[in-house]
């Protein structure tokens, strides 16, 4: 593992942070995670706050990010945020925001029409949003040279014609007309199914539970090994607790199965965990202890303060 300022090598990977938003989300830990209990958020204060909850206003802490991915000659985007200008009447706090994001991607040395791959982890509000941009009055795809890697169950479950009952109700809506339909009218998606490979470094699997669709991107290369598990973990609480989960998750019980899964993965394969929304170091080791997990190490990412 290589590490230069903003940027994680792994094998012949580069891991680039594209930041959004960082800050408090108007939520306590109570209310993001009902699943959670006052004493472990105290029991482990030690390394969850400042980044993941302030215990003096009692509100959790999130990053909206992208991972920015170069590989064989390739630029990958992870997840592309909430987006600028989108009316979201049901999410104020993520409403026609005007952010510099491609600025920061511009920063990074990618303008738009570089990105050759855009991987949606699932398709919740604060996945897609750049996928698509305001140009006049129509969105179109932010990135027109990009295939959109998004897995079918997913489109299928967020897709409004389909009419299915959700846990965030109408905390998705207008997200699939803006951010996702936008690009799979201009032919640039690919709704893949059980696995997909994109190149001999990376490759997504299911990580269902969060969502129906939920996908996990694995990256082994040079015998370094990641996991890109989205909204699997909100917290590192979660990877002292497995069991818990946020309040947006669709099968409570599928969720814990999946992310004991996947941490149990990372931790026998010395794979690094990159959540979509840790603050801090962004990304950690993991390893077992007991019927649970405990953070080995910070990935050596600059925090986000």
């Amino acid at each position: 593992m290589d590490t230069t300022p903003g940027q994680l090598v792994l094998g012949d990977v580069t891991v680039t942070r594209i930041e959004e938003f960082y800050g408090p989300v108007g939520m306590t830990p109570a209310q993001f995670f009902p699943d959670s209990r006052r004493h472990t958020w105290d029991e482990h204060r030690a390394w969850l706050a400042p980044d993941f909850w302030d215990p003096d206003t009692d509100e959790c802490r999130t990053a909206l990010q992208t991972w920015l991915l170069r590989s064989e000659g390739r630029t990958i985007l992870v997840d592309t945020g909430v987006g600028n200008h989108k009316e979201r009447p049901y999410a104020p706090a993520w409403s026609r925001l005007d952010t510099r994001y491609l600025d920061r991607l511009a920063a990074a040395g990618v303008r738009p029409e570089d990105v050759d791959v855009v991987v949606n982890t699932h398709l919740h509000i604060d996945h897609v949003g750049w996928n698509t941009r305001l140009d006049g009055r129509d969105w179109v795809p932010t990135f027109p040279n990009a295939t959109y890697l998004i897995n079918r169950r997913d489109f299928d479950f967020w897709n409004p014609a389909n009419e299915h009952r959700t846990v965030l109700g109408r905390g998705n809506q207008n997200v699939f007309e803006d951010s996702v339909a936008p690009v799979h009218r201009a032919g640039l998606t690919r709704l893949w199914e059980e696995a997909y490979r994109i190149d001999r470094n990376l490759r997504l699997g299911p990580a269902p539970g969060h969502t129906p669709g939920s996908s996990v991107l694995t990256l082994e290369s040079g015998g370094e090994q990641a996991l890109f598990v989205g909204d699997l973990v909100h917290t590192a609480l979660q990877i002292a607790e497995p069991a818990t989960n946020s309040c947006f998750c669709e099968d409570p019980a599928e969720s814990r199965a999946t992310r004991h899964k996947l941490l149990g993965r990372a931790a026998d394969r010395r794979a690094l965990v990159f959540p979509a929304h840790f603050g801090g170091h962004g990304a950690a080791e993991v390893a077992r202890s007991g019927s649970k997990f405990a953070i080995k190490e910070w990935a050596p990412f600059p925090r986000i303060a």
